[in-house]
């Protein structure tokens, strides 16, 4: 018999919360970095209609604004995902397996999506895309950029998309390890042998037979003996005579 109050509660191992925390920390990291690029998108945007004045590409007007909306729109999408994993590291503490799996989905896309913005700011380029005509080169607009934005903003965004990256990377690791294998797993009732004398739901707590009456004698008959019935009627047989001092008939003569 598996009793469901037995069930043991699992604790969850320091490495799942660990993991959490990891991921609430890349969420921190995902809105600092969305704050600086929304503060310095006026100085961006200038800088690249700058870089592009003394050229002659078509529609370079449009061509800043796609590069700036770009860069907005790819700090929102980071920011909704990192909000997802902070929502899945809820889950994950409350052990549900089906959350587990889809942080290392969500994470392995932002793995890739983080990485690819550090190793592009990391090497100090921008790619200046040309439609038409004779463009600015990448070096002329990431030098532009450099001199409108203020010091501090590369290096700070260098140092959060690495230490976003290795927060992700190691928070997935964490919740693969044997230790959070074993709090995901689904946990199994403990059976416990029946007590002697011990009480079940629905049995009745008196000391005698359920469904039984507690009387000694035999239902549907009385206690005593045969039913009495009413004594016959008394007749006089030939040779009851009254006795001579009973008054009486006198019998006939015989002479």
């Amino acid at each position: 018999m598996v009793d469901s109050q037995n069930t043991p509660a699992r604790q969850r191992p320091s490495i799942v919360s660990i993991s959490s925390y990891l991921l609430y920390l890349f969420l921190a990291c995902q809105v600092i970095s969305l704050i600086i690029t929304l503060s310095t998108i006026g100085k961006t945007r200038d800088a690249l209609r700058d870089a592009y004045a003394g050229s002659t590409v078509e529609n370079a007007d449009q061509v800043v604004d796609v590069f700036v909306a770009f860069g907005v729109g790819a700090g929102v999408v980071l920011l909704l995902l990192a909000i997802v994993l902070g929502v899945l590291a809820l889950f994950n503490n409350q052990g549900r397996n089906g959350a587990r799996i889809t942080t290392w989905i969500v994470g392995g896309i932002m793995v890739c999506c983080v990485g690819g913005g550090l190793v592009s700011n990391a090497a100090g380029g921008f790619t200046g895309g040309q439609a038409s005509g004779d463009g600015p080169s990448g070096e002329e607009v990431q030098r532009r950029l450099e001199e409108a934005l203020p010091s501090w903003v590369t290096p700070v965004s260098l140092l959060l998309n690495a230490v976003s990256l290795i927060a992700l990377i190691a928070a997935l690791i964490l919740l693969a390890l044997p230790k959070a294998n074993e709090f995901f797993r689904k946990p199994t009732a403990a059976w416990e042998p029946p007590t002697p004398g011990a009480s079940y739901p629905g049995q009745p707590q008196g000391s005698g037979q359920p469904g039984y009456p507690q009387s000694t004698g035999e239902p549907g008959y009385p206690s005593s003996g045969e039913p009495s019935y009413p004594p016959p009627p008394a007749t006089n047989r030939p040779d009851d005579t009254p006795p001579a001092d009973r008054p009486g008939s006198t019998p006939p003569s015989t002479s």
